[in-house]
């Protein structure tokens, strides 16, 4: 579109007009390789014509349908009808037609339809039986994939010519155009805006009588305008909804989801709503306006609005152009770390596996087992664990009846063969990539899936956001969890639970937990099968006895979700020290219940730490509790306590307002393996935790393990500190808040766990934007960014120290020096060196021949061999670290990559997709796969002769 010129590639030779009919055609791409799903889907007019056409209408008395309730004998019958003008395209009809029935048999049976419906199933194939549903993009995608599925390419092939054609004839049939009548404005809309205003106003009164502050008031404010707003909306898809019994052509092309979204509604028939400030290039601005627009555009905006409006606009087009720059330079890094991953085997024959299960968030579950493991192929024997029957044998893909079995039963967590822990010393083997998503069979080999995963990645780069997001104040969660409920049936298991006994405001007699690592299971009481693990949050109220038993739904502990708490474990009475009004607390007053609170404050003073003690009636120190900044006392000095008493609570934060880094910078920090700005501080041990010194700034904390073993580690005293004093707490888990390195999670939990962190993370910013990837993809690439380690110890290895090496030579290396022997004393040999490695085998040959000559003999001692560690690479070093130098120099710092080639007297074996086109040689993926280039063509009479 400026100026852009482009060559066009017409396929003469043979090969490739054959390439072009067997891989190109449109009829094979059906399926999108990034996850499976039919990439060939309808779009804008078809969607709203087939739409139109399977919508039902119902009589009213002012509107006719012509011909509802009709009885046809058969779907020809329909169709004589419709043409005859007999019945109306929406009428609600009967028709006997094929259907299945329960049992799964296509059948004639009368089903009740309209006369639209029964014209798109005449292009349905009939294995796919009667689609008898309004249709919309999503059901449409549905039934082509069923279709698929169901039938093969051809008939697919075929339905969707046919469907392309009948949605476009029903969209310009239908007349489906719109005018200013059709957008309805709520009537409701003033008088919420009035009582909105209102309450802004109440607001600012008593932030002018000083009992919010100014952050507090804004937040309230932007609160009071989302909800006006929100509520609005949905008024007016009520009345959009509402309107002509849903034949308004606005709402058809919004509920069709053939354009428009619910936010444009709204921006049409409610009010803009709030607008962002323009960011100064400096950290200042990006803040909401407190002041929304209250027009909408059927009203049209006053000159102030418009103004505020153009900054959105002209944002939003700066931002699409910037970030086409960054979505394409990540595919560029993304294929070239991984242009050399190509199926090379069919087996590489390991015996490891990645352990699969359904990815939850908050106990909701987001992807499920079988989404997750469909098209892989299981590790292990999986069997039923009630029946004992077998689901899937190992080595054998998993397809979708299985994956129907294995849902069905109450297995959580599956082991299957995946591209992280694959052996295969080039690329990767078949059998542990699984499906190729496009074709749903094994993945064949000389597949170039690095690339495919590559551009599977990059390509939804374009719609990812650029910008970091704020969360604004309660709008962005209204509810917290605050009760743990059982999911199964079964036998309950607490491990180390310690309690208290209280009685709680009403005078019952309850038992908080005052361990922090308490964690429950369930068990089946057939098979022993652990079903689900729940970890017991501290100063919670647990209802549940260990070895008891309990049944689905039941509760098992609740607690506030407003406050985390300081529970005391002893009775007693207690003592501050440095809690002193001015210096280390400040006394706030509740607006609500007027009662005052004594809030811990940050003292200018830093060695001053506020505590809590309890003291027994000799005045001996039980227990002492160092109280966070923000801490509200619930207790006096010198007051009376029993155990279970709360002492402090700490409010947690309502949902973080502070910037989610996510969309592109996300992805680029996760691919990259950059630290994150503010890391949390990660303990590496299991162990107990108490406070030490504050050493200029830093907070120390102390983690020692049960063995005795310290460690000591320095928190930033700005930074919120996770734990308290005597917590027990498991390696791995953060000290301080903040985003946890991936560095950390290696060294500290190994390379499965932070290959398994990073999917998952870069998965869940994917999701966020509704983009569905498989993660088989993001395995690749991750694989990729773990193909080296580093030498701890080189032994007697020609590694150096600290040197960076691919894991597949450190393992070669080490291998040829098993069982060798390195020569200490030469004695009287005449052929061996000092420190020469030999087998056992020429030590013991020469030894003998030196023993018949009375001579002295070789000493030696067994190799040892090297030790290393793994390493997480960010993609540009990895593809700066490839083997190939061809590769490297054609993707960054050529000078410098070449400058090193040359004097280290690189080698360049030509493996990658890269390095071969450069220099001008068949790729080695495809047909193109090196074993095919020594095969003869010929008869076999030929051959011999």
């Amino acid at each position: 579109f400026d100026g852009d010129q482009m060559a066009v590639h017409l396929p003469l030779g043979p090969e490739a007009v054959l390439e072009a009919q067997l891989l190109m055609l449109a009829s094979h791409n059906i399926l999108n390789p990034a996850n499976g799903s039919p990439i060939t889907v309808p779009s804008q007019d078809m969607v709203l014509g087939l739409y139109y056409m399977t919508k039902e209408r119902r009589s009213t008395p002012e509107h006719k349908v012509k011909g509802e309730g009709s009885i046809f004998y058969s779907p020809e019958e329909v169709i004589i009808a419709f043409n005859e003008k007999k019945v109306d395209l929406n009428a609600i009809i009967k028709v006997r037609t094929k259907d299945f029935n329960k049992e799964g048999q296509l059948v004639n049976q009368l089903i009740e339809t309209t006369v639209g419906r029964v014209l798109f199933n005449e292009v349905v194939p009939e294995q796919a039986g009667y689609v008898n549903e309004v249709l919309t993009k999503k059901s449409l995608r549905d039934i082509i994939g069923k279709i698929l599925k169901v039938t093969d390419v051809p008939t697919a092939g075929d339905f969707l010519d046919s469907m392309k054609d009948m949605g476009y004839k029903f969209a310009f049939q239908g007349g489906l155009s719109f005018s200013l009548g059709d957008i309805i404005i709520p009537e409701e809309k003033i008088k919420m805006i009035n009582s909105a205003n209102d309450q802004v106003e109440t607001i600012t009164a008593s932030y002018n009588m000083g009992m919010l502050t100014s952050k507090e008031r804004y937040n309230q404010v932007i609160d009071i305008w989302s909800s006006t707003n929100n509520r609005l909306t949905e008024l007016s898809m009520k009345r959009l909804r509402e309107d002509q019994q849903g034949f308004n052509s606005v709402y058809m092309m919004l509920d069709s989801g053939a354009r428009g979204s619910k936010e444009q509604i709204r921006q049409l028939t409610g009010m803009r709503g709030l607008m962002a400030k323009p960011k100064k290039s400096t950290a200042g601005g990006g803040e909401i306006i407190e002041n929304p627009i209250l027009s909408n555009f059927k009203e049209g905006l006053s000159i102030l609005e418009y103004f505020i409006s153009t900054h959105g606009a002209r944002k939003g087009l700066a931002d699409t152009a910037l970030k086409t720059a960054d979505a394409g330079y990540l595919t560029r890094r993304l294929v070239d770390v991984s242009q050399d991953v190509i199926i090379n085997e069919v087996d590489c024959g390991t015996l490891r596996g990645v352990e699969v299960s359904a990815l939850k968030k908050n106990e909701e579950i987001v992807e499920t087992l079988g989404e997750r493991i469909l098209g892989r192929v299981s590790l292990n024997t999986v069997r039923h664990p009630l029946t004992d029957e077998i689901l899937v044998e190992a080595g054998k893909e998993i397809d979708e009846d299985i994956v129907a079995k294995i849902e069905d039963s109450p297995i959580e967590t599956v082991e299957v063969r995946s591209a992280l822990t694959c052996e295969s010393p080039q690329g990767i083997c078949s059998k542990c990539y699984g499906h190729n998503l496009s074709t749903k069979k094994m993945v064949q080999i000389g597949e170039a899936v690095g690339v495919v995963a590559a551009q599977s990645i990059g390509e939804p780069g374009t719609q990812l956001t650029l910008r970091t997001f704020h969360v604004g104040g309660i709008a962005g969660n209204i509810s917290e969890e605050n009760k743990l409920y059982a999911r199964f049936d079964g036998n309950i298991e607490i491990e180390d639970l310690q309690t208290v006994e209280t009685t709680d405001q009403e005078g019952k007699k309850v038992n908080i937990v005052i361990s922090r690592t308490s964690e429950i299971k369930i068990i089946d009481k057939k098979t022993g099968i652990t079903l689900s693990t729940n970890n017991i949050p501290y100063g919670s109220i647990i209802s549940v006895k260990d070895k008891g038993t309990i049944s689905k739904g039941d509760v098992i502990c609740q607690w506030d979700p407003y406050n985390g708490v300081i529970v005391s474990e002893f009775a007693g009475k207690i003592g501050y020290e440095n809690v002193e009004q001015g210096l280390t607390y400040q006394v706030e007053i509740d607006e609500q219940t007027g009662f005052q609170e004594k809030v811990i404050s940050e003292s200018k003073n830093k060695k001053v730490v506020p505590t809590l003690l309890i003291k027994d009636t000799k005045g001996e120190i039980l227990r002492s509790y160092s109280l966070p900044v923000g801490a509200h006392l619930m207790v006096d000095d010198n007051e009376k306590i029993n155990a279970g008493k709360i002492l402090v609570k700490i409010p947690r934060k309502s949902g973080k307002a502070g910037d989610i880094t996510g969309g592109l910078p996300r992805v680029t920090e996760l691919f990259e393996a950059r630290d994150p700005s503010n890391p949390a501080i990660v303990s590496e041990i299991d162990g107990v935790v108490s406070f030490g010194k504050i050493k200029r700034g830093n907070r120390e904390i102390i983690v020692e393990s049960k063995l005795g073993e310290e460690r000591k580690y320095l928190v930033k005293l700005s930074n919120q500190i996770l734990v308290q004093e005597n917590d027990y707490i498991k390696a791995g888990m953060p000290l301080s808040d903040g985003a946890i390195t991936p560095t950390d999670i290696l060294t500290i939990k190994g390379p499965s766990a932070v290959q398994e962190y990073l999917v998952n993370e870069i998965q869940e910013v994917y999701r966020l934007q509704g983009v569905k990837i498989n993660d088989k993809h993001f395995e690749v690439i991750v694989r990729q960014m773990m193909r080296k380690v580093q030498i701890i110890d080189p032994g007697d290895t020609i590694f150096l120290e600290s040197q960076l090496v691919h894991k597949n030579d450190f393992v070669e290396v080490n291998d040829a020096i098993y069982g060798m022997k390195v020569v200490e004393e030469v004695g009287d040999s005449e052929t061996m060196k000092a420190g020469q490695i030999i087998s056992a085998r020429k030590l013991r040959d020469e030894n003998s021949i030196l023993r018949r000559n009375d001579k002295n003999l070789v000493i030696a001692r067994d190799a040892v061999p090297a030790t290393a560690e793994p390493v997480l690479q960010g993609i540009t070093r990895a593809s700066l670290q490839t083997k190939s130098f061809i590769s490297a120099a054609s993707f960054q710092e050529t000078t410098k990559v070449l400058n090193e080639a040359a004097v280290s007297g690189k080698v360049d074996t030509l493996d990658g997709l890269k390095e071969n086109v450069i220099v001008g040689k068949k790729i080695p993926a495809g047909t193109g796969m090196r074993f095919y280039d020594n095969i003869i063509v010929g008869s076999k009479e030929e051959m011999e002769a």
